[in-house]
């Protein structure tokens, strides 16, 4: 785990430029749509969920995943940016990346409207996420040693991701939190079982 407290100046300028990597926007969800027709939601409204109901859970839930979504993209960029890259790698990152990004902004949002940070203040940890000398490592690897570090490094990236979503299913009251939170267990458990079969091909 790393501590949270690193991720706790994290700005909007880096928030964007994570949800920029694959040109999506709030809009661009699909497990969520709707979630805007909530009673308490205004007409018209530009935030999903910006009244709705929400616990300490949720609240935690979305700060938590925003920093460890930015660093799954991270990840899948720092593998697309090497040459001669496998096909199903390049599949793979490209797949976190058009499904992580648009979830950054929905949780940004969710908790812009919640009238809450969008960082935890204190030292808290994340489970699945990678220091700083272990996407060193992911950067200076090549060929099939990169392939099966990133499968390795994610594999446990996401394992972080799922506890932390089955933790908000369990715990949470936002309907739309917990909708999205069922979605990455399934999403991602689906993806730990790929990267499991690509790595033992290897």
């Amino acid at each position: 785990m790393i501590p949270l407290k690193k991720f706790a100046a994290l700005t909007t300028t880096a928030l964007a430029a994570a949800i920029a990597l694959t040109g999506c926007g709030a809009g661009s969800g699909n497990e969520m749509e709707g979630m805007d027709q909530s009673p308490t939601a205004t007409s018209g409204s530009q935030t999903p969920a910006t009244n709705a109901q929400h616990n300490a859970a949720d609240t935690m839930f979305a700060q938590m995943m925003i920093p460890h979504h930015v660093q799954a993209v991270e990840m899948s960029d720092i593998m697309l940016e090497k040459s001669d890259l496998d096909p199903q790698i390049e599949k793979l990152a490209q797949d976190i990346k058009a499904a992580q990004a648009p979830e950054i902004q929905k949780m940004t949002d969710w908790l812009t409207g919640w009238s809450e940070p969008t960082a935890m203040a204190g030292d808290h940890g994340m489970d699945g996420m990678m220091t700083d000398a272990d996407l060193d490592k992911l950067k200076s690897a090549q060929g099939a040693e990169a392939t099966k570090l990133f499968l390795t490094q994610m594999i446990a990236h996401h394992e972080g991701a799922v506890k932390m979503a089955q933790t908000e299913v369990t715990g949470g009251q936002n309907a739309d939190a917990g909708a999205l939170a069922k979605d990455i267990v399934s999403s991602q458990e689906a993806e730990i079982k790929d990267m499991k079969d690509l790595l033992a091909t290897l």
